[in-house]
């Protein structure tokens, strides 16, 4: 998925400013589809704009300049739903902890040993932050991705906690014969 694509599927939650959707990625998951930042949305939001399949009106703001709300139109979500019934990229997944750890056998145990302390606690941290949302208000599609969400996470946790001695034990027995 694209950020237009993203920020279409957004605005048919609600009207948005850029930067509500951008706290959105940031804060709600949808970083887990596509990273973007200001210098992504606001282009794309601009290009929808020009499309038709955004409009945008301005808003005033007490001391502070106009902000600008995005709203879907009609052309937009049928431009929406045309791209999820397409077929799906493959996922990518890209983490520089587990290309670092590819590498492990070149650092040194405590290098190694922080670096899974480190994933652990994100891991642990993203994982509550799932736990924590009450998804009772939720869409179905809403409720299905929280709980990927959740089983990723918790497979994740499982793997590390169940071969981290493995790595560990092989880090230390290469040191010692060095």
């Amino acid at each position: 998925m694209d950020v237009r694509t993203i920020c279409l599927g957004i605005l048919t939650r609600g009207d948005a400013t850029g930067y509500e959707i951008k706290k959105l990625f940031e804060d709600d998951g949808y970083q887990h589809f596509v990273e973007a930042s200001f210098g992504s949305i606001y282009p794309a939001l601009n290009r929808l704009t020009d499309e038709g399949y955004v409009s945008v009106r301005s808003e005033a703001q007490e001391k502070r300049p106009d902000r600008k709300v995005y709203s879907i139109t009609p052309a937009g979500r049928s431009a929406f739903i045309a791209s999820l019934l397409k077929p799906l990229p493959e996922d990518r997944h890209r983490s520089p902890f587990v290309f670092a750890m590819l590498f492990a056998d070149l650092l040194p145990q405590s290098r190694v040993g922080g670096m899974l302390d480190d994933y652990i606690g994100q891991v642990e941290r993203k994982l509550a932050h799932l736990n924590g949302h009450d998804t009772a208000s939720h869409s179905n599609g809403e409720k299905f991705v929280a709980g990927f969400g959740r089983a990723v996470y918790a497979a994740v946790l499982d793997f590390l906690t169940t071969h981290r001695a493995e790595i560990e034990e092989q880090q230390q027995a290469a040191e010692a014969a060095e």
